[in-house]
């Protein structure tokens, strides 16, 4: 017997492994990473809940992007008119 999985030519063991760590040994995890991220499938590649009112907890829409960029844009208004109303009094 030759054959040697150490030092095989195969793509699934050519294959870049996952970069996550053991918080309890250190080791690192060695199973293959999802095609296009640094983790593998057990350690966030691909997680995640749905975005909007597809994800369960989704109530008033208050804290949406598009929300958190209009407040976002508020403020920053409300800092350039600010010092010129401090001129003023």
């Amino acid at each position: 017997m030759t054959a040697n999985p150490v030092q095989s030519t195969l793509a699934m063991h050519q294959s870049p492994r996952c970069t996550a760590h053991s918080k309890r040994t250190g080791k690192p995890c060695g199973s293959p990473a999802v095609r296009g991220w640094a983790v593998c499938r057990m350690h966030g590649a691909r997680g995640g809940a749905p975005k909007g009112e597809r994800n369960g907890a989704y109530r008033h829409g208050g804290y949406t992007q598009e929300a958190l960029a209009a407040s976002q844009y508020v403020r920053a208004l409300v800092k350039l008119v600010k010092p010129s109303l401090d001129e003023i009094a």
